[in-house]
């Protein structure tokens, strides 16, 4: 690596800093693989000295453009011999142009400063459309998204802030193939996605915060958040044990170095009011801070339903000079909410269920029950640039997730044909503490005639969880779970109880988790119009045997299950052709692999299940990167799919259904295609459409398989969304805003797939209709007040959200939310 590193920072202490400076310098071997042809290559900075990241910067009579990169740094290759105006833009922001002149086989240097400082650029995108095709942060690499052979979807601070969005969920409505879904009791947000599911915690987690995994119990507050990402596909190269539909990445605010922030106050149908504040500035001159924080507090279109929350999160960003920085970010949410296992399934016999037609807001909980998470963490970012090619990244976190909560248990096909529901009594009470870390290493640098775009980096994850068992003491000194019967149609029919039982612990279990990984990935230039993508990554996970403390008999004892280890290798290789700078197509081959649990027929640990996934995709930016649009095809195959063996090791029939074999298989395709452009600050749109066919394909005959041909649940065939904003600037209008949204989820599946050889002839399938929700925005601005309103499922949509038989959710009704802000 000394040999390496060497000869890139000669180079670039060699280079000249001076502002618009030009200077011809031997091009490098990779841009002279076109014979005749030149480079130009600079930075761009703002007039305070900042880069300017994600600026465009282009030749328009060559069709030539770019957009720079964090550094704000950028590279045109292939550019013809002669003089060339070169010219920088931004959406919002007056041109900069400048000519250059450019020889054969050599690299033109040239920098510009801005005219506006890094308040400005912020303010733009924090006024503006924000919809710049960046490249996303979870890539790890900073890849132009032209040159990322996979789909990218980026939810904005501006589209979070137009649509008034609280919840995760919300959010990711805007990002074409992405469903939500709901966890048991209502409690916390799940996704499906390419036929994958994407849940809240633990080792096989999905979704992170600023690159570390975290614990989505509770719902994250989206209303305080900079971005949401999302990396569609597998990403098992970059992240390990993760779906292989995408993965969520939620970018928090961060510090600045000049002073501003706003103070909202958001408020809503069924009491709804929320006070945001934001404030940041510098505390030194290489010091900045920033403090976000919210209270929520909300009752429900659903009976007794209420919801309490308070979200702080402070961050300081400490410079050490101008290639070291440090980031430390916190944050803590406390989130009291009533479960709610929605509106339950009705049994009519043995052999056919349906939903039952009671109001929207009937709820079926006890009036008493409760959920409540404790929610820290913590991070530290250090960052440094040892020349303008080559950067380090070192991130290391730590979350510590609490839940306590008490009622009825969900129905779990309780609810006989009349109604009748027998409530049963269900606690929990649970612990998760995650220790991330990870360390990544950036660099640009050329081999003969290749030119190299490399990311190496390790990761390290523990998560040590803990859950309890309990049992349940009324008043009288009774011991039980049953609590009472109540009628789902016709209320009036049992008398309710409302006392709340004592909880008794039981026991306490303790489950320890280990994960390890390192990756390595090369995006290869061998012409301007051929890239090579290249990497992989070997994941090293052991689950841990439990310890479980019995209360009652005063003594610890390990669990059934020994220690665990999975290993596995996950290898991505894709190929990109770029025939224009502003368009590229991809072929792509990576996997993930799904961790299994059970043995085979000799008792031994089944090794994890390798998906294979192959993507070809089409990329396009226009006008300057101010209109975006990609289409993505894409097929995962699961051909070792773990399933019940039919014979046990000695060839007898097995009724065990914990002894499995990799035999089986499902598969997934579909197609996703996002369109989306900001042409002006005070327009910008987006739209998706998505397919997926997700069901199994060989999942054998043995009693308990998964029936061949069957599409998976909680996974729509059809999803769509669409966005549209405009800002009048004309005299008489100047500050109005005006805004649209719809979105689309299809026929899905709802309760549980079938298997063979079930008790009862009936289908255990939920088929759920599709249905649309749309919302209109209407705002004003006046200096720094602002106010905005909104109507969401205009039309008073009823439909569900499902996560099995047993929580199925009405969707919100027609609901008013408005935002009114100052900033300053």
């Amino acid at each position: 690596m000394r040999q390496l590193l060497l000869p890139v920072l000669l180079a670039a202490t060699a280079l000249p800093l001076a502002s618009y400076a030009q200077v011809t310098t031997p091009e490098p071997a990779a841009s002279r693989s076109r014979r005749g042809t030149g480079t130009i290559r600079g930075v761009i900075k703002t007039s305070d000295g900042q880069p300017a990241a994600f600026v465009s910067v282009g030749i328009a009579k060559l069709g030539k453009g770019a957009n720079t990169a964090e550094d704000g740094t950028f590279v045109l290759t292939g550019v013809e011999p002669g003089t060339h105006l070169l010219q920088v833009s931004f959406v919002g922001l007056q041109p900069q142009q400048q000519t250059v002149t450019v020889v054969a086989g050599q690299a033109t240097r040239a920098d510009f400063a801005l005219t506006e400082s890094a308040a400005d650029l912020s303010e733009v995108i924090v006024t503006g459309t924000s919809v710049i095709n960046r490249p996303a942060s979870a890539s790890k690499a900073d890849i132009a998204p032209l040159d990322l052979p996979q789909s990218i979807g980026v939810v904005s601070s501006t589209v979070l802030a137009d649509q008034q969005i609280n919840r995760l969920g919300d959010a990711l409505r805007n990002v074409s193939g992405v469903s939500l879904t709901q966890q048991r009791g209502g409690v916390a947000e799940t996704f499906s996605a390419r036929g994958s599911s994407i849940g809240v915690g633990g080792a096989g987690g999905s979704i992170f915060k600023n690159g570390l995994l975290s614990n989505t119990q509770g719902f994250p507050d989206a209303s305080t958040l900079e971005s949401v990402e999302v990396l569609k596909g597998a990403a098992a190269l970059l992240y390990g044990n993760v779906s292989g539909g995408l993965i969520i990445n939620m970018v928090t605010k961060k510090p600045r170095y000049e002073w501003g922030g706003s103070v909202e106050m958001r408020a809503g149908s069924y009491n709804f009011y929320k006070p945001i504040i934001d404030v940041y500035g510098p505390l030194t001159k290489n010091l900045a801070f920033r403090v976000v924080g919210t209270y929520e507090n909300a009752q429900s279109y659903r009976d007794v339903v209420t919801s309490k929350r308070l979200y702080v999160n402070p961050s300081l960003l400490y410079k050490f000079g101008e290639k070291t920085d440090l980031l430390v970010q916190g944050d803590y949410l406390r989130s009291d909410i009533t479960p709610d296992a929605g509106v339950g399934i009705i049994n009519l016999n043995a052999e056919s269920q349906l939903l039952p037609n009671t109001p929207r807001s009937r709820y079926i909980n006890t009036a008493w029950a409760y959920n409540v998470t404790d929610q820290a963490s913590g991070s530290a970012v250090l960052n440094h640039r040892f020349t303008d090619q080559w950067r380090l990244s070192a991130i290391a976190g730590v979350q510590d997730t609490r839940v306590h909560g008490f009622g009825a248990a969900v129905p779990n096909n309780a609810i006989a044909a009349n109604g009748d529901y027998t409530r049963t009594l269900s606690a929990v009470n649970t612990s998760e503490r995650d220790w991330n870390g990870q360390l990544n290493l950036n660099g640009k640098f050329d081999t003969g005639f290749l030119g190299h775009q490399l990311l190496v980096g390790a990761d390290a994850l523990r998560i040590t969880s803990t859950s309890a068992t309990f049992k349940y003491q009324d008043a009288t000194g009774k011991i039980g779970p049953a609590y009472d019967k109540i009628n789902l149609l016709d209320r009036s029919k049992y008398a309710e109880r409302f006392d709340v039982p004592t909880i008794l612990d039981t026991a306490r279990t303790t489950s320890p988790s280990y994960r390890f990984g390192g990756y390595v990935q090369d995006l290869i230039t061998i012409t301007p119009m051929l890239k090579v993508l290249a990497g992989v990554r070997y994941s090293w996970q052991k689950t841990q045997q439990t310890s479980i403390e019995n209360y009652d008999k005063q003594r610890t004892r390990p669990g059934v299950a020994l220690d665990k280890v999975d290993k596995a290798w996950s290898p991505k290789g894709a190929l990109i052709f770029q025939p224009l700078p502003m368009l590229s197509f991809y072929g792509s081959y990576a996997n993930n692999f799904l961790i299994n649990t059970g043995t085979d027929i000799y008792l031994q640990n089944l090794s994890p299940s390798i998906v294979d996934q192959y993507e070809v995709g089409v990329k396009s930016e226009l006008f300057g990167s101010r209109l975006f649009a990609n289409a993505t095809v894409y097929r995962y195959v699961n051909n070792n799919f773990a399933q019940i063996a039919p014979f046990d090791q000695f060839g007898k029939p097995n009724g065990n259904t914990n002894i499995k074999e990799l035999t089986g298989e499902t598969t997934s395709d579909g197609v996703d295609i996002d369109v989306s452009g900001s042409f002006t600050k005070n327009f910008y749109f987006n739209t998706g459409y998505a397919y997926n066919y997700a069901r199994y394909t060989n999942a054998g005959t043995t009693v308990g398989s998964p029936v061949s041909g069957e599409r998976l649940t909680n996974n729509p065939a059809h999803t769509a969304n669409a966005s549209i904003f405009y800002t009048f600037d004309q005299p008489g209008l100047r500050g109005l805003k005006l805004g649209a949204s719809a979105f689309y989820t299809g026929q899905r599946l709802g309760g549980n797939n079938n298997t063979v050889g079930q008790t009862g002839n009936y289908s255990r399938l939920i088929t759920l209709s599709g249905f649309t929700t749309v919302d209109l925005s209407v705002g004003y601005s006046y200096q720094h007040f602002s106010i905005l309103a909104k109507l969401s499922n205009i039309t008073n949509e009823l439909n569900f959200l499902v996560h099995d038989r047993y929580s199925i959710n009405p969707v919100p009704p027609r609901q008013f939310l408005t935002t009114i802000a100052y900033r300053f």
